[in-house]
Formats: structure tokens, C-alpha cells, sequence
């Protein structure tokens, strides 16, 4: 199809997109077909972000752009909310950086290079995980760039008068306090590594029910707030949790996953030192609480995630206002 009357960038997008339909079709460039990767590191000036499609994401992919713009690259960011997709597109370069989380993505990118039934490589180690990751990544052209500061993980909270009550900071403390406590989380808790079984088995938390209400959501929110249950899973950059009287305990023993932000690059289009050097600049500034407080932003005050991303980097200094 030809799109003469269309800019660049406008181009760039759509074609993205058609692109990313057929990959849905495929399950991308398999590990067989590719040798080992020895041309060096591409820095194409006209690059395509990836967003997952969900507000944290968002915000990241619009900082990325951001940053990369301000270094003299031009930039257009595409949603596609199914890694499925967008990873496949990431190795054939229809997409040339996303922002991901290291852990998630190791496993990911182990389970299809090895079985669904391949050992977890992520872990609450974030050296060995990104030594994992960096490893499953290489041979599908990705490079994995250095994570920052900013942790999106899973993460538990109490109501703040059950916790004052009790004198609560840590898992440690709950474990310590012989509490029972139904917890309300997503009903595959009950058999995750990293949840019911960790919280007993880690911590000695005795969790007498898993109350199937979602991660994270209102409903299991509110459970909390009124009593029903004692605790709730979330993540670390929920920003909703003083709404509902909540505070998280500190997971002071690692249970759970590195899942630090990352951004991962196309190395043939995007693997340069200014593209590092562009998204690296972030790393020095970016906390997990930032992160919270943005997507607060967006989900509750209704902003839209570029302008969030924009007021945010401009408060850092990392780009000028204007």
C-alpha cells in the first residue's frame, strides 16, 4: 500500500501496526534459523517503542521517547498489549525498544526457548536474573540495557490501623505476630512460588484462604479496608493504597522476584552507545515510588501519560521545558 501523503512518522506507525498483525500469525524469528550475532550494534535515528498497553507502560514508553527525541532521534510509540506480539516484532525490528521487567521477561524468554515447563531463571537476585535475561536475549538480537532504580513486583498490604495495631512493617513482623489471615489475591495464589506458599514457607504467615479477588483490585481492596480479609496482593507501584487506608508490608526477606524496569532494544536498529547512553540517563532518577505517583496521575487525576511523562522528566532536569 502506498501512503505518499503521509509524514515520516505517521508512516512509520501504520506500517508498524500492519506489520504487527501479520506477526500475530507467527510466533517470530525461531532460535534454529539464527546464527550467532557478531554485526554490530545499529543505530538507526527513526525508532518505534513498544507499549504494553497498560498505564505503567505507557508512561515508560513515552519517557523513552522523550529521551531518545531529546538525543536527536526520531521517534513513534505503538501499543500492542500481548508479549506474544510484541516481542516477535522486537526481534524482527518492527519494534526497536519497549520497556520490560527483568524477572517477567527472563521467564518469558525462557519458557520459549526451553517449555513451558522450564525452570524459573528470574529470581530475587538481580544480578543472576539479568545474567539470565541477558543470556535469552542475545541470541534473538535483543540487548538488555541496565536497569535503574524503579521495581514493579508483586507486594502486600494491610489496612494502616491493622498494622498500627500491631506494629507491622514487615512480612517478618505478620509472621511473627501467629495471625491467621485471608488473603485476597488472584486464585492461582494458592499454588505461586511467590505467594501463598512463599508467605507460609518464607515468612511463616499463616494464610487459612486465598479470597479470589483479583490483583490489585477494588473489590480486593476493599475486602481489606473492611475486614473481611487481612491482606491484599498488589504490586509496589500501586498509588491507590492510601484511598483505601492501606500500607504495604516490606518484603524484608526477597521473596519476590527482581522485576526492576528495563528497556529492551533491537541491537541491529537501536543497540548503539546513544541509545543507551539517551535511556540510561533515566536510571539515575526513576524510583519505584515516582513510578506510583505517575501512574496515580493518569489512572486518578485523568492526565494524559505524555504529559505526565513530560512534567516528570522536565522536574529531573533530563530534558528542557518548553
Amino acid at each position: 500500500m502506498s501512503l505518499p501523503s503521509l509524514p515520516f512518522r505517521a508512516r512509520r506507525a501504520l506500517a508498524g501496526l500492519v506489520l504487527l498483525a501479520a506477526t500475530a500469525c507467527t510466533t517470530g524469528p525461531s532460535l534454529e534459523n539464527q546464527g550467532e550475532v557478531t554485526a554490530p550494534p545499529g543505530d538507526s535515528k527513526e525508532l518505534t517503542i513498544g507499549s504494553a498497553g497498560f498505564t505503567e507502560s505507557d508512561l515508560l514508553a513515552q519517557m523513552y521517547a522523550l529521551l531518545l527525541e531529546r538525543a536527536g532521534y526520531s521517534t513513534d510509540i505503538i501499543s500492542v498489549t500481548n508479549r506474544e506480539i510484541y516481542e516477535p516484532a522486537l526481534e524482527s525490528g518492527q519494534i526497536d525498544v519497549v520497556p520490560e521487567y527483568a524477572a517477567t521477561f527472563a521467564d518469558w524468554l525462557n519458557a520459549k526457548a526451553n517449555g513451558a515447563d522450564a525452570a524459573p531463571v528470574g529470581s530475587p537476585d538481580l544480578a543472576a536474573t539479568m545474567k539470565a535475561l541477558r543470556a535469552l536475549a542475545a541470541p534473538r538480537g535483543l540487548t538488555v540495557l541496565d536497569p535503574g532504580r524503579a521495581v514493579d513486583q508483586n507486594a502486600f498490604a494491610v489496612a494502616a490501623s491493622y498494622a498500627k495495631k500491631r506494629n507491622l512493617k514487615t512480612l517478618s513482623d505478620l509472621g511473627r505476630a501467629n495471625l491467621p489471615v485471608r488473603l485476597a489475591a488472584g486464585d492461582e495464589c494458592v499454588q505461586r512460588p511467590y505467594c501463598a506458599t512463599g508467605l507460609e514457607k518464607t515468612y511463616g504467615i499463616d494464610i487459612v484462604a486465598v479470597d479470589p479477588k483479583g490483583v490489585g483490585t477494588t473489590q480486593a481492596k476493599q475486602a481489606v479496608q473492611n475486614g473481611q480479609d487481612q491482606m491484599v496482593l498488589t504490586t509496589t507501584t500501586d498509588a491507590t493504597l492510601d484511598q483505601f487506608g492501606l500500607v504495604l508490608l516490606a518484603d524484608d526477606k526477597k521473596l519476590q522476584n527482581a522485576d526492576y524496569v528495563v528497556p529492551v532494544v533491537n541491537r541491529a536498529r537501536a543497540g548503539s552507545d546513544g541509545v543507551r547512553d539517551a535511556l540510561g540517563r533515566l536510571n539515575t532518577v526513576l524510583t519505584t515510588a515516582d513510578l506510583a505517583s505517575m501512574n496515580e496521575q493518569v489512572d486518578s487525576w485523568r492526565r494524559l501519560p505524555e504529559d505526565v511523562a513530560r512534567t516528570y522528566l522536565e522536574s529531573k532536569k533530563l530534558i528542557p521545558k518548553g
